[in-house]
């Protein structure tokens, strides 16, 4: 049978590869573009417009005349058949006009519905709101685990998130994809679905620790034996999920599709984790704690 446990090293030298790849992948970001990530107006402040065609018109025609000006990391967003709601870096009064006024060339008369902007003194209450988010849940984890089972568990379920969490965000950092708010949320939702799973595996080790404890039977078997009995849950649920997630990714819309990246990778890593590093931490460390 195969010994998940006993290969850990291999394990944690993988994630060690990939946490590395990502913190480079931070590193690279600041030297290139002089950020760690491609923050959107959510953060940094920006331009919201919301117009009103005469006729009927698609988020890609409005993107190519954004992209004329170099705005075509834009997120533009349909409502009905012929209003759009465009947020995009902040842009002076006078090359917003000459937007519309390109728009009204191509595409027939344009209303402008509203203009509002984001100063960044907003985009840095929402970095600091995300950041007591993500603080806040990693409190109620060790907090809930640790009175569910024990403080070592905890510590192990949470390295395992903080793991897929830095994992998912440097691959999205390498993609340069656009962080929105539902960016946040997206990584929340990675940690709630990755502690669900790792719970369903400390769960079974806790029921076989009671059961083959007086057999004599090493801790780390004990895992190995509890990981395999909930492998196929595990893989039955990541693929379940992961067809859903693509069928947003595909098939969601624009503004779903970078949200659906960000879930897809975060389960993905997730899954891996709940087997892979989370249960063998604690083996590693109850064989740490009977050495001394």
């Amino acid at each position: 049978m195969f010994d998940f446990v006993g290969k850990r090293r291999y394990w944690f030298i993988l994630s060690g590869i990939l946490l590395t790849l990502a913190l480079g992948a931070f590193v690279s970001n600041s030297v290139r573009h002089g950020k760690v990530m491609n923050f959107g107006i959510d953060f940094t402040g920006g331009t919201m417009v919301s117009l009103r065609f005469d006729q009927p018109i698609t988020v890609q025609q409005v993107r190519d005349v954004l992209a004329e000006h170099g705005l075509e990391q834009s997120v533009i967003q349909k409502s009905g058949k012929n209003d759009i709601y465009i947020r995009t870096e902040e842009i002076e009064r006078d090359a917003r006009v000459k937007i519309i006024e390109e728009l009204r060339e191509k595409y027939g008369e344009v209303i402008l519905l509203e203009a509002d902007t984001i100063g960044p003194v907003i985009g840095k209450e929402l970095r600091t709101q995300a950041l007591w988010a993500l603080l806040i849940a990693s409190l109620g984890i060790i907090l809930y685990v640790s009175f569910r089972f024990e403080f070592r568990y905890a510590v192990a379920a949470l390295l395992a998130l903080y793991h897929d969490a830095l994992i998912t965000a440097g691959i999205i950092a390498l993609l340069w994809r656009n962080i929105e708010i539902p960016f946040v949320a997206a990584i929340l939702t990675i940690m709630g679905y990755s502690i669900n799973d790792t719970i369903v595996i400390f769960d079974r080790v806790r029921e076989n620790v009671k059961k083959l404890g007086g057999k004599k039977i090493k801790f780390a078997e004990i895992v190995n034996i509890s990981i395999r009995e909930t492998l196929a849950r595990s893989i039955n649920t990541v693929l379940t999920t992961v067809i859903v997630v693509l069928a947003v990714l595909f098939f969601g819309g624009e503004t779903l599709k970078d949200f659906a990246l960000v879930l897809l990778i975060g389960f993905a890593i997730g899954a891996y984790s709940s087997i892979f590093i989370a249960s063998p931490i604690v083996a590693a460390w109850e064989a740490r704690g009977h050495k001394r």
